[in-house]
């Protein structure tokens, strides 16, 4: 019988069912696991469930009966898989999941930001409009999502998607090649050049040593004045100061943040400090989390486990 311990329950939210898997097995799941906790709580465990807790080399050392560790998430990051892969412990993560959920939430702060939402709903609270004293008023411009450009950094499953997405709309699509590298592969634009002739940046790729801080000072300075830039991806593509002094400074015209370098971030960090911009949207991490997507991942995660069971492992990372 398999000993199963989720760690994290709280990641998943409360009104969607988690079946169990069919397979003999003991089910624990605590909504919240702090690092102290680990260890006692995984003890006995011969299969841990993990969305985002962290599951190190020196943890992982302590779990003897450790077989199957089944990541709730498409993110890797937060699993040494060095230490699994050297002492034979399989993990699995969630693909395909959020190909919906993921695409219409970037395109959902594009219209945002480039049709300035934010900017004309705090006018008309701050009262604007009636000091305009006309049927309309124009303190912010518009501009039209056909026939922008959008760049694609990630041909992932979701940077795919995206493409979809905005090809429909009337936008031209580019796939930016990998920083640094000097030829392209076929459908792929150089780095630079994608940062250059986008009016839209978004981000699709996982943060490793070689993208961390992908987008920093000196990306963001070859960007158009008129561009944005989205990130679902991971908060640490990202540099988050030189984002916001790109925006103060009227370097790009706008961002949208679903992800940020420290989650939940700390007051002190610097999209929270320059929330009120009008051109800065942020959102808590949520571009994933349709209904509809977060239950084909709580499948696939029962499925992943099965599979495992069954000694037929699967997704396997």
């Amino acid at each position: 019988m398999e000993h199963i311990v989720f760690l994290d329950r709280a990641t998943i939210p409360a009104h969607i069912d988690i079946s169990r898997p069919q397979s003999a097995h003991q089910w624990i799941e605590y909504q919240r696991t702090s690092p102290s906790q680990l260890i006692e709580r995984l003890q006995h465990a011969t299969i841990a469930i993990s969305n985002k807790v962290q599951l190190t080399a020196d943890i992982l050392s302590q779990l003897p009966n450790l077989k199957f560790i089944a990541i709730g998430a498409t993110g890797t990051n937060n699993v040494d898989l060095d230490y699994c892969h050297r002492h034979n412990i399989p993990v699995s993560n969630i693909r395909g999941y959020a190909t919906r959920s993921v695409p219409e939430h970037v395109l959902a702060m594009i219209f945002a930001l480039k049709r300035n939402l934010i900017g004309y709903q705090q006018d008309i609270i701050a009262g604007e409009w009636q000091k305009q004293q006309q049927f309309c008023f124009f303190t912010h411009s518009i501009s039209d999502i056909a026939g922008s450009t959008i760049g694609i950094i990630g041909k992932g499953s979701l940077g795919v998607a995206t493409a979809n997405l905005a090809t429909a709309l009337g936008m031209k699509v580019l796939f930016a090649e990998h920083k640094h590298v000097t030829t392209c592969r076929e459908g792929y634009t150089l780095f630079n050049d994608v940062l250059q002739q986008a009016d839209i940046i978004t981000l699709h790729c996982p943060l490793t040593d070689t993208t961390e801080g992908l987008i920093a000072k000196a990306e963001l300075a070859q960007m158009k004045p008129n561009a944005i830039l989205i990130n679902t991806g991971r908060g640490g593509l990202v540099n988050e100061q030189d984002l916001v002094d790109a925006l103060l400074a009227k370097k790009i015209a706008g961002a949208g943040c679903d992800v940020f370098t420290s989650e939940p971030p700390t007051d002190d960090n610097p999209l929270l400090q320059q929330a009120h911009l009008p051109n800065l949207l942020l959102t808590p991490h949520v571009a994933w989390g349709s209904d509809s997507a977060i239950t084909a991942l709580v499948n696939q995660l029962i499925e992943n486990i099965e599979c495992f069971c069954n000694g037929k492992p699967h997704n396997l990372v």
